[in-house]
């Protein structure tokens, strides 16, 4: 006997698409979809143009958060208007914003890019012999 019929629809691709552009997580189309999970990766399986508009959808949206994280991590400008009020006249100003490095960000790129020149842990090897003296002191009341 088989299962209940899918109610997956070739329109769903584009909907994958742009649902995951927003940076939506599997669980998330599920819910979107009002299916469980499972019925997701049944879907990625069976349609490969589902699959395709699912990672599609996540790469670019990766893409766009990584540039934006290696802009903060550089420092940025651009150009942008403020609103003033110039002798009594509203107008719009042209200003250049400076956003200066984020070392956050820095270090966080680096731990990711380069773990093996900038984790946290680092490996001493010591293969002479370790002397440890230990005086424990007791003291009463």
């Amino acid at each position: 006997m088989a299962g209940a019929p899918t109610k997956y629809n070739p329109e769903y691709n584009d909907q994958v698409y742009k649902i995951c552009l927003l940076g939506a997580t599997d669980k998330d189309l599920a819910d979107f979809f009002n299916v469980a999970e499972s019925t997701i990766n049944n879907w990625k399986k069976e349609y490969p143009e589902f699959l395709e508009s699912i990672k599609r959808g996540k790469q670019i949206a990766d893409a766009n958060v990584a540039d934006r994280l290696y802009q903060r991590a550089l420092g940025f400008e651009h150009d942008s208007e403020e609103i003033k009020v110039i002798e009594g006249d509203i107008e719009r100003v042209p200003v250049r914003k400076v956003y200066p490095p984020d070392p956050t960000s820095a270090i966080f790129w680096l731990k990711n890019r380069q773990p093996e020149k900038w984790r946290d842990k680092q490996e001493i090897e010591n293969n002479g012999n370790l002397t440890i003296n230990w005086n424990e002191e007791k003291t009463y009341e």
